[in-house]
This record gives C-alpha cells, structure tokens and sequence, in this order.
C-alpha cells in the first residue's frame, strides 16, 4: 500500500489558523460510508443525524500548556522543550530544540528558575528524558510558564488558550488536543443527551506521533508511537448496552477509535480496560466497535487519512477530500468537520 496513495493537493490558504468565534457553527461534510455521497452542512446541524438510543464516544483528555522556552543552565543558550509523556512523577519523554546540545547531563532552567530539569537519557528517535525540580505543584508551574503545543502549520498566536481544549476535558496528559471535538459546545451536547442519545467519555492522552509524517513509501512499514488510554467500567457498560440494542457508536475523533478498536474483544465487547496502545489503523482493518465517527479533515498523506480511509473507502474519502478544497472547507485542527457515517 502506496502512501502516495493518501496524497492530495492543498492550498495553503484552507489551512485554519484561527478558530471560529463560536465553536458549532464550522460546516460540517457528511459522508455516506456506503456510496460515497457527500452532503454539506454545519455542526449544529449534526443533531439531524443522530439517532435516540445512539451512544456517541468522546475523549476527555486536557491539553497541557508542554511547551517550554528555558536555557542551558552553563551557557545560558536557549533551548525549547516540548512534553511528550509523563514516564514517572518528575521524569518525562521530551522533544529538545537544538537537540544535539541536550547531552545526557545537561542542566536546563525555565522561569528565572522556577523549574528545573536535566537530561538523563536519549531515548527513541533521539528524544530526550528530562528529570524536573521545583518548589510547588508542577502542574501550576506548568500553567503559569508553558504554552499550548500548537500544531507548526499554526502561525497565529492563540488568545484564549481554552479554544484548544474540549469543552469536555478533564484529565491533563496530551500534548495534542482531540480536536473533532472542539466543534461541540456545551449547550449542543445537552441538546443531544435530551433526545436520548448517550455518550460516553473514555481516555486517551494524544502524542505527537499521531500526526508524526509517514516518512515510508510503504505504509505497512510505518510504527506507530504508543499513547496511554483509559476505559472505566461506566463507559465500557454503555457501549456494550447500546450495542446489544442495537444503537451506533459513533466516535468523536481518531483518537476515541483508536481507544475503543484496541481495547475491544474480537466481537467488539468492551471491559474497563487501561494501558498503551500504538495501533495502526489502516484500509483493510474490520472495525470492532465504531459505526460512525465525527473528524476533521486532516494533513496528506497521515495515518489519519488512512485511518478514516479505513472506515469509508479510500475511494469515497479522497473524492470528499477533493470535494471539500473545492468548496473552500477549512482544514486541520482549527478547520471544519466530517461526519461519516
């Protein structure tokens, strides 16, 4: 399978570098799994094609602020840090620029002091594992110094920090935001919830390998970076019910499917369920559990066109995708949203 084969042309101009004032009034493509048929329409309309006894499945990771400006303690040069994963209390994966002058050893200082960190070891792809010090409570320290990790095809500064989260998160861990679900306000979910469709909160802290390029000509050939998931016992419950009557799953983003696909038994049952998954999912794969999914619409070539390849037919999605630059949709994580279903 040809990574070629996920490739489309895009203007730069349809990248979304701000979001829209209010989060549910981005369009909103649907896409028929079955025929390839596409209809236009706007978030707020998505409630049309829900139906009562649904179960829509949400991420409710929080975005922490992972990026840092600081400098090398012994020469005061100036070095950049991005937080991948939390490998203990104070220890975690980061990604150093200039990497080359972060050697094992290296003493790092941000805020005039306020936290401190040396690199301990260098671990895949040359990332580094950085051991932290401070007086307080790191995540407040992380609040008052860090910055949002916005994607590099962002160039505007953000104002309001809270438009890169959910309005639904809760637990800090990703440095990436689930962003299909930035769309939802909170008064559209309770609009949903009062017609009798379900939802069900599951766990997964996003990590930059998501949106890592596939540098392989064959996709097969691409690994994964694994990302930490959670399932409690109410939402494998609520999955399983909807299921056995015959309701939808329908997943809010790629990283609710990827959630939902790794921790499901062959036949799609569902227990509470933690750990690490670096699942790759691509055209081919029987899905479990998932019936439907919300998602924007997301770079070329990326494991994430190949996964909503996967739902919809690499055929169908590659004509929507050119029907949505065609009809000047805005794209990436600030951009516009696609129903499949």
């Amino acid at each position: 399978m040809d990574v070629k084969d996920f490739y489309y042309d895009l203007p730069e101009e349809l990248i979304a570098q701000d979001p829209l004032e209010k989060r549910s009034n981005s369009r909103l493509m649907i896409l028929d799994k079955k025929s390839g048929d596409v209809t236009h329409r706007h978030f707020y309309d998505i409630k049309e094609y829900l139906r009562p006894g649904d179960c829509l499945v949400i991420n409710n990771t929080r975005v922490i602020p992972a990026r840092l400006y600081g400098e090398r303690e012994e020469t005061g040069g100036k070095v950049e840090i991005l937080l991948l994963k939390r490998k203990s209390d104070d220890v975690w994966e980061t990604l150093v620029k200039p990497g080359k002058k972060a050697r094992i050893g290296t003493r790092l200082t941000f805020g005039g002091g306020l936290l401190k960190g040396q690199v301990i070891d260098i671990v895949d792809e040359g990332n580094r594992l950085i051991r932290f010090s401070y007086e307080g409570i790191f995540e407040e320290i992380l609040d008052q110094l860090g910055q949002m990790p916005l994607p590099p095809y962002i160039t505007h500064e953000l104002k309001d920090k809270n438009r890169y989260q959910t309005v639904y998160a809760k637990y800090d861990g990703s440095a990436a935001a689930p962003t299909a679900g930035l769309h939802f306000t909170k008064e559209l979910l309770q609009e949903i919830r009062d017609m009798g469709v379900s939802i069900a909160e599951v766990t997964l802290h996003v990590g930059l390998g998501t949106f890592r390029p596939v540098k392989v000509d064959d996709v097969l050939d691409h690994h994964m970076h694994s990302e930490f998931f959670q399932i409690s016992e109410e939402a494998a419950d609520l999955i399983n019910t909807t299921r056995k009557n015959g309701g939808r799953i329908i997943s809010v983003g790629t990283t609710s499917t990827r959630t939902l696909e790794s921790a499901a038994e062959a036949d799609g049952t569902l227990h509470a369920k933690s750990g690490w998954t670096d699942i790759f999912i691509y055209p081919g794969y029987q899905f479990k559990v998932i019936d439907g999914l919300i998602t924007n619409f997301h770079l070329p070539e990326s494991t994430l066109v190949m996964l909503v390849s996967a739902l919809a037919g690499r055929k169908h999605v590659m004509a929507a995708y050119e029907e949505a630059v065609k009809e000047r949709y805005r794209f990436f994580s600030f951009g516009d949203a696609m129903l499949i279903i």
